[in-house]
C-alpha cells in the first residue's frame, strides 16, 4: 500500500479527529469564495453601473481577508498537529522512517485541503447568491435573484487556497523533524509553573488603560494633551497604551486576583473551585497573549461594524439634514420650471405635500467679526426672511420658530462642529455690496436648514424689516421647494427632473443624496459586517481550539475525580465556570474598548450611535455565547469520556 493510500485511509478512519481542522478550512474557503464572488458578480456590476468604488472596496478587503484567513488556518493546523504528536511518535517508534512519516502527513493535509476546497467552493456558490441579495438590498438596489457562478472567483479561490494548503502541508511534513521522540509522546503532559504576580505591574496595567481611555475621550480640537502629542501621533499613543495595558492586565492583574481568590478559603474549598481556580492560575500567563489578541480583535471588530452600521443607520437623517425638501431649484427658466412642476404633480406613486416659492437675496459679507472663523474673511450668503423661514419650517414638520427684530440674525449650520465651526452667537458680520452696508448681530444658531444645501449652501435668517430694507439693493432670486410622499423611492422622477432643468438651476434632491448614501454606507456596512463575522468566528474558534487542547491535557485529572465519586454534573459546572472566565475576559474588555472608541467617535460625527452600537454588541455577544456553550459541551465530552 502506497503512502498516498495510507494517508487517505487515515482520513477516513479518523475523520472525527480531523473534523475540527477540516471544518475550519471549509469555513475559511466559503467566506473567501463568497466575498470574491461578490467582486465579480454581474448583477451587482449592472445595478451599480460598473461602479469602480465597489470593485476597489472588494479588492482591498479581499487582501485583508487573505491575510486573516491564512493566519486562522495556520493556527487551526497547529492545533491539529499538536493533537497528532503522539500518533507521529508511535510511527517513529515502530521503525517508520522520518521521511516517510513526513510525506504521509504532507499527503493527509494536502488531501484534506483539496477536499475542503471542493466542498467550500460548492457551499460558497450557494451562499454567494444569498449575500448578493443582502448587498443589493442594503445598497438600495432592486433585488434580482438569478443564479450564476463566477469562473474568475473559482480560479482566484483555488490559487489562494492551494498556496495556503501547500504551506500548511509543508508545516505538517516538518513536524517529525522539529521534535524529539520523547517530546512527541509527552506533548499533552507539559506543565506550566505557577506565574508570579506583581502589584506594581497590575496597577500599571489599570493606569495605562485608564490613560488611553482618558486621552480618547478628550475633545481633540480643544485638548492640550492632543496638542502636546500631535494629531497624528495621539491615536498611536492611545492604541499602544490600551493594548499594552490589556496585555499586562491579563498577564499580571488577573493572576493577582486569582491568587487573592485562592486566599478566600470558604469559596476556594467549595465544590471544585480549587481545581478550576488552580488551572486558570497556572495557564493565565500562557493565555495572556491569546486573550489580548482576542480582546483587541473584538474591540476592533465591534468598533468597525458599529461605525459602519451607524453611518448606514443615520443615512436618512443626514440626507434630510442636507436636503430638508424633496426637491429644490432656482427658478431661472420659466418654461423649465413649469415643465418640472407638471412632472412632479403628475408623477405616479407620489403626492405633492407642499410647493412653495421662496424669495431669497444674495449678499456678500465681511466675516472678520466672527469668533473662531476659519478661512477667508469674505463670504457670500443667501438671505431669507424670518417669516419665510418659519413658514417652510412648519411645512417640514418642525416645531420651532425664529423670532428676530431689527439687525438681529440667525445663523444656519446643520453640520455645526464645536471647536471647528465659528462661534456665531454674540458675533456679528457686515453685509456689503451695491449700496449695502449693514451690520447684523447673530442672536441664535440653528442646527438645521429649511433650504437644500445643494441649491443654497450658506444661509442666514434676518428679520422681516431687514429683509425688506435689503431687497431693493441686493440681488434677488426665487427658489422652488417641493415636498412629496415616498421621496426615498423617487429614482425615475429625479432622473426626469435632472433632464428638464438647466444646470444653472442648481437642482438638488433628497433622493440623490439618500441613494448615494445608501450605496456607500450600505457597501461599508456589508463589508464591515462580513469581515466582522469572519473575525468573530475566528476569535471564537481560537478560544475553542485552545480550550479543547487544554481539555486533552486535563482529561487524566478529571478521570481521577470521576473515579473518587465526583458527579459529571459537578464536573460540568466546574468546566462551565472555567471556560466562562476565559470567554468573558476578552469579551468584556473588547466591549469596554469599543464603547470608549465609539463614544469619542460619536462626538466627532455629532451623531447618536446608541441604537446601532447596542444592536451590534447584542449580536456579537449572542454569537459569542453560542461558541461558549459549544466549547463547554466539547470540553465536558472530552474530560468525562471514561471509555
Amino acid at each position: 500500500m502506497t503512502l498516498f493510500k495510507i494517508a487517505g485511509k487515515n482520513i477516513r478512519k479518523n475523520f472525527t479527529n480531523y473534523f475540527l481542522y477540516f471544518a475550519s478550512m471549509i469555513f475559511s474557503i466559503v467566506i473567501y469564495f463568497t466575498f470574491v464572488s461578490l467582486k465579480y458578480d454581474s448583477t451587482i456590476a449592472s445595478a451599480s453601473e460598473g461602479s469602480q468604488k465597489i470593485s476597489s472596496a472588494f479588492s482591498g478587503a479581499a487582501v485583508v481577508l487573505i491575510v486573516f484567513v491564512a493566519v486562522f488556518i495556520w493556527y487551526s493546523n497547529s492545533f491539529f498537529t499538536r493533537k497528532r504528536k503522539k500518533e507521529v511518535g508511535l510511527y517513529s517508534l515502530l521503525g517508520v522512517r522520518k521521511r516517510q512519516i513526513g510525506r504521509m502527513l504532507f499527503y493527509e493535509n494536502f488531501l484534506m485541503g483539496i477536499l475542503a476546497l471542493i466542498v467550500g467552493i460548492a457551499l460558497g456558490s450557494v451562499l454567494s447568491r444569498f449575500f448578493v441579495m443582502i448587498l443589493m438590498k442594503v445598497m438600495g438596489y432592486a433585488v434580482v435573484a438569478d443564479f450564476s457562478i463566477s469562473p474568475a472567483a473559482i480560479l482566484n479561490t483555488f490559487v489562494v487556497f492551494m498556496i495556503i494548503t501547500l504551506i500548511t502541508s509543508v508545516q505538517g511534513y516538518r513536524l517529525i523533524y522539529r521534535f524529539k521522540l520523547i517530546e512527541l509522546f509527552k506533548a499533552d503532559q507539559e506543565r506550566e509553573k505557577e506565574p508570579k504576580s506583581s502589584l506594581i505591574i497590575a496597577l500599571l496595567s489599570v493606569a495605562l488603560i485608564g490613560f488611553g481611555y482618558w486621552l480618547a475621550l478628550q475633545n481633540m480640537l480643544t485638548s492640550k494633551a492632543w496638542a502636546t502629542f500631535g494629531f497624528m501621533l495621539t491615536p498611536l499613543v492611545i492604541l499602544i497604551s490600551v493594548i499594552l495595558g490589556t496585555y499586562l492586565l491579563f498577564n499580571t492583574l488577573t493572576v493577582t486576583l486569582l491568587k487573592l481568590a485562592r486566599k478566600h478559603k470558604r469559596s476556594y474549598w467549595r465544590g471544585l473551585n480549587l481545581i478550576g481556580t488552580s488551572q486558570l492560575l497556572y495557564r493565565m500567563k500562557g493565555n495572556a497573549r491569546t486573550l489580548t489578541i482576542i480582546a483587541v480583535l473584538s474591540a476592533t471588530t465591534l468598533t468597525a461594524v458599529g461605525t459602519a452600521y451607524s453611518t448606514y443607520y443615520n443615512n436618512r437623517t443626514n440626507a434630510a439634514l442636507a436636503n430638508p425638501n424633496s426637491y429644490m431649484f432656482i427658478g431661472v427658466d420659466g418654461a423649465a420650471t413649469e415643465r418640472a412642476d407638471q412632472a412632479i404633480g403628475q408623477a405616479p406613486g407620489h403626492k405633492v405635500l407642499y410647493h412653495e416659492s421662496i424669495p431669497l437675496l444674495e449678499a456678500d459679507a465681511d466675516t472678520s467679526g466672527l469668533k473662531n472663523a476659519q478661512g477667508s474673511d469674505e463670504q457670500s450668503f443667501a438671505v431669507i426672511s424670518s417669516r419665510d423661514f418659519n413658514r417652510l419650517a412648519k411645512l417640514q414638520g418642525r416645531d420651532d420658530v425664529v423670532s428676530l427684530e431689527g439687525s438681529e440674525a440667525a445663523a444656519i449650520e446643520p453640520f455645526y462642529m464645536e471647536g471647528m465651526s465659528p462661534e456665531y452667537v454674540g458675533s456679528s458680520i457686515k453685509l456689503k455690496g451695491n449700496g449695502i452696508n449693514k451690520t447684523i448681530q447673530f442672536k441664535t444658531l440653528k442646527n438645521y436648514n429649511v433650504l437644500n444645501q445643494g441649491t443654497v449652501y450658506s444661509t442666514i435668517v434676518v428679520s422681516d424689516d431687514m429683509f425688506a430694507e435689503l431687497k431693493p439693493k441686493a440681488k434677488a432670486m426665487a427658489v422652488e421647494a417641493y415636498g412629496i410622499t415616498h421621496q426615498d423611492k423617487a429614482k425615475e422622477l429625479t432622473k426626469r427632473l435632472e433632464g428638464i432643468l438647466p444646470k444653472k438651476a442648481e437642482f438638488s434632491s433628497f433622493y440623490s443624496d439618500y441613494s448615494r448614501g445608501m450605496e456607500s454606507t450600505g457597501l461599508l456596512m456589508f463589508m464591515g459586517g462580513f469581515l466582522g463575522l469572519v473575525f468573530l468566528a475566528a476569535t471564537g474558534s481560537i478560544i475553542y481550539f485552545k480550550q479543547l487542547t487544554e481539555a486533552g491535557s486535563d482529561k487524566a485529572r478529571y478521570l481521577i475525580l470521576h473515579k473518587i465519586g465526583v458527579k459529571k454534573r459537578e464536573i460540568r459546572k466546574s468546566v462551565a465556570k472555567q471556560v466562562l472566565f476565559v470567554f468573558a475576559l476578552p469579551l468584556a474588555f473588547g466591549i469596554a474598548h469599543c464603547a470608549v472608541a465609539l463614544s469619542a467617535l460619536s462626538k466627532l460625527m455629532m451623531a447618536n450611535l446608541v441604537v446601532p452600537v447596542v444592536s451590534c454588541m447584542g449580536v456579537y455577544v449572542g454569537i459569542y455565547l453560542i461558541y461558549y456553550f459549544l466549547t463547554v459541551h466539547a470540553y465536558c465530552k472530552i474530560v468525562t469520556n471514561t471509555k
